[in-house]
């Protein structure tokens, strides 16, 4: 099996517990061959041109800069394959490589996509912000970026994850039956049997989600304000919201009737189920659904992306807030 290439956009954090990337790198180590080359952005904070300063002083800068540049990159090299060690990560899956040269860029986005592109990456592994809460992923600047713009798949690590000793043990696909979703089945598909393991497919319906903050309840979400006094008129509106997420169920159950056929078109051999999430809001519908320690989400971008790049829509924002496994978004 030809090992998976895996960019690890490294940021060294000094007494922060072993690293969300590093330990879902190992975790992917156990399923399948990975070679994983952890890469750090060194910001360039000193200006290329000689600026209004006289040329020897900015010489000078310039070298005191250059030479600082090689010595941090460096430590974060050296941080980067210690915690992949650690993490469990075999030392033949390291790619170090042997240039020192440090990587210096205004935009920490354009030089991890060109350096996963000249390491022939399958996908770039992100972290999560540290103050996220622990098992959740929080975008940071950089991270963001990359969910809408990278040319590669992305794999979102979760702050402290808690992941299956064996590996993944089975991939789950966000299903919406749209190309950019089907494109996410495909992906997912090859990937559950390569690793032979089973392939579920979930809908989710967050019964009371807008994309903007709310001033009035939806009816029959749970959500009105005790003080509503709209009787008849809000019973009835409650009822027809009910009568359209029962609709609502029908059509998700037909679409993944129709995702789990599309699947195994793909690839007979599979197992693969099918779950609908509902709750009141995207939290609660994820939280509806079983998840496992060897679970691997995966998502497809929105249609308002560029052709072959990932980007995230707000429902795709959504569940990476409130997803418990890693998740892989793949480009449109």
């Amino acid at each position: 099996m030809r090992p998976q290439r895996i960019l690890l956009a490294w940021r060294p954090a000094v007494g922060h517990p072993v690293s969300g990337t590093a330990a879902v790198a190992a975790w992917l180590a156990r399923s399948q061959p990975v070679l994983v080359r952890p890469v750090t952005v060194i910001p360039r904070l000193w200006p290329e041109d000689g600026g209004t300063g006289s040329a020897a002083g900015h010489d000078a800068g310039r070298r005191a800069f250059d030479d600082w540049a090689v010595r941090e990159s460096a430590a974060a090299r050296r941080s980067a394959v210690t915690a992949l060690r650690e993490a469990g990560v075999p030392d033949d899956m390291i790619d170090v490589p042997d240039s020192t040269d440090p990587v210096v860029s205004h935009s920490e986005t354009t030089a991890l996509t060109d350096a996963a592109q000249d390491f022939g990456a399958d996908l770039i592994l992100i972290g999560s912000r540290e103050d996220a809460p622990a098992g959740r992923f929080r975008t940071g600047a950089t991270a963001d970026a990359l969910l809408h713009c990278s040319p590669l798949p992305v794999l979102t690590a979760p702050n402290e994850p808690v992941l299956s000793r064996r590996g993944v043990t089975r991939v789950t696909c966000a299903y919406v039956d749209t190309e950019q979703s089907r494109q996410a089945l495909r992906h997912a598909a090859d990937r559950a049997a390569r690793w032979e393991v089973p392939l579920r497919l979930v809908a989710l319906t967050p019964a009371a989600a807008t994309m903007y903050p709310a001033t009035e309840p939806l009816p029959g979400t749970g959500t009105a304000d005790a003080g509503d006094t709209s009787g008849a008129t809000g019973t009835a509106d409650a009822a027809g919201v009910r009568a359209a997420s029962q609709a609502w169920l029908a059509e998700a159950a037909a679409l993944l009737d129709r995702g789990v056929h599309r699947a195994l078109e793909r690839h007979p051999e599979l197992t693969v189920t099918a779950e609908t999430g509902t709750g009141t809001t995207w939290q609660d519908a994820v939280d509806a659904l079983h998840w496992k320690k060897g679970d691997l989400l995966v998502v497809g971008s929105s249609v308002l992306g560029s052709f072959n790049r990932v980007f995230i829509g707000p429902s795709t924002n959504q569940i990476l807030r409130t997803s418990p496994a890693p998740v892989l978004i793949s480009a449109v």
